[in-house]
């Protein structure tokens, strides 16, 4: 009966998240790609927090792990999508093919029977977009490359068998590069004379907390929850831009656009890890859970050039608006044999961005990722390799704003490879 009642109460919550996907908000520019096993089982990792990546999705899971533990690897991930513009015809062009690889690299340490230590190496957030620079819409964005990597030391400890808790630092290197061509006619008495090539690049440091908590209230059930703070990041850079000859030539033109130093400040949002785990039988488990995102702190970019690029332009603002946003998963985990783990995922994420803010930074929507991977064991070592698809719905009738053609984004998608090599001393 009590099997019955497990599986019964496995069903109910799995049935209500799935469900309620449609309800939910995403992630923006968030990764969540922080281990291979990870990867295989959609995020949840939250409430078996079982491995060293725990140190990401719950560093209070970390008092499971016994003695030295470390873990290393990267996720491989291409993306590809169309933007249609509209200006008036219709004009389809697809991204550059790229492949960016979020790497990731955990070590914990039990210091003693109630205190475990934990360094954490990964990448919370990034976005690579680039599209030619001849495209209908360089004059919003032709290229676009946001990089982190957190350095996060934690502490664990284990109150008693069923409860543990962990405190944490955030070290965030932050680095962006932004390029969008410049329209020559506005400043040329309305005579094109060839595109400005304007860039913005820079990197800076920012601190944020995190705590973490981790219940296991019965043998059948695993509990987990894990907050990260904002992070402030005050990003001064060198912006540079690469004029036509005519620029050159004309002592007014020639003031115009000259190299500068330019400062912008983002608000990185706080994220909520929740999951719940559930071992109904021997040797397979499922994980259920979400994790909400603080998107509102995104409401704006405002640069702020050191030298006025022109008359009156000493500082540019891109308007965001981005909304607070969920990001349910399912996964779940059956132990083949003693060297072979088998795992199956879904995550369902919908885009944090409004249709009528939408721009080329971040062209997509609503996304679903399907993932499989397996885990492979042997003496102190292990392997876990993960294969995600990342489906992409279609997002129409962006309206024009600024920069920004009325247009559509179509056949999104992201292949994403990953593994992660383990040792236990």
């Amino acid at each position: 009966m009590k099997g019955m009642h497990r599986l019964f109460v496995l069903l109910m919550v799995i049935v209500s998240v799935v469900f309620s996907a449609e309800l939910c908000s995403a992630s923006g520019f968030a990764l969540y790609e922080a281990s291979a096993r990870g990867n295989a089982l959609a995020g949840a990792l939250v409430a078996r927090a079982d491995d060293p990546s725990a140190l990401f999705f719950n560093p209070a899971g970390i008092t499971q792990l016994p003695g030295l533990q470390m873990m290393a690897g990267a996720t491989f991930i291409m993306p590809s999508t169309k933007v249609t513009t509209y200006s008036p015809q219709a004009v389809t062009t697809s991204s550059v093919d790229n492949t960016w690889y979020p790497a990731h690299l955990y070590a914990t340490y039990q210091a003693t029977d109630k205190v475990w230590l934990g360094l954490g190496v990964f990448s919370p957030f990034g976005l690579g977009t680039e599209f030619p620079e001849t495209w209908p819409g360089r004059y919003n964005s032709y290229k676009a490359i946001i990089q982190t990597i957190d350095v996060n030391p934690n502490i664990a400890f284990k109150v008693n068998d069923k409860f543990s808790f962990a405190l944490g630092l955030d070290l965030l290197w932050f680095d962006l590069n932004l390029k969008r061509k410049i329209p020559s006619a506005p400043f040329t008495g309305g005579r094109d004379v060839g595109d400005i090539d304007g860039s913005l690049q820079g990197s800076t440091m920012g601190v944020g907390l995190n705590v973490a908590l981790h219940g296991r209230p019965f043998d059948w059930l695993r509990l987990g929850l894990s907050y990260r703070s904002q992070t402030t990041v005050s990003v001064t850079g060198d912006a540079t831009f690469v004029r036509p000859s005519a620029f050159s030539s004309s002592p007014i033109l020639s003031t115009l656009f000259n190299n500068t130093t330019g400062t912008g400040s983002i608000t990185l949002p706080d994220e909520l890890y929740l999951g719940a785990a559930f071992y109904p039988v021997k040797d397979f488990s499922v994980e259920v859970g979400a994790i909400w995102t603080h998107w509102a702190t995104y409401n704006s970019l405002t640069i702020t050039y050191d030298t006025a690029l022109y008359p009156g332009g000493s500082s540019s603002t891109d308007t965001k608006n981005w909304h607070n946003v969920w990001r349910p998963f399912i996964g779940a985990e059956y132990k083949a044999t003693d060297w072979l783990d088998l795992r199956a995922g879904y995550a369902f994420d919908q885009e944090a961005i409004d249709t009528q803010y939408a721009d080329y930074l971040v062209p997509a929507n609503n996304r679903h990722l399907f993932s499989v991977g397996p885990g492979f064991h042997w003496r102190n070592w292990s392997l876990d390799l993960s294969y995600t698809y990342l489906l992409i719905t279609d997002r129409n009738n962006v309206p024009a704003h600024g920069f920004v053609l009325p247009s559509s984004f179509t056949n999104g998608y992201a292949n994403m490879v990953g593994f992660s090599v383990g040792y236990k001393y």
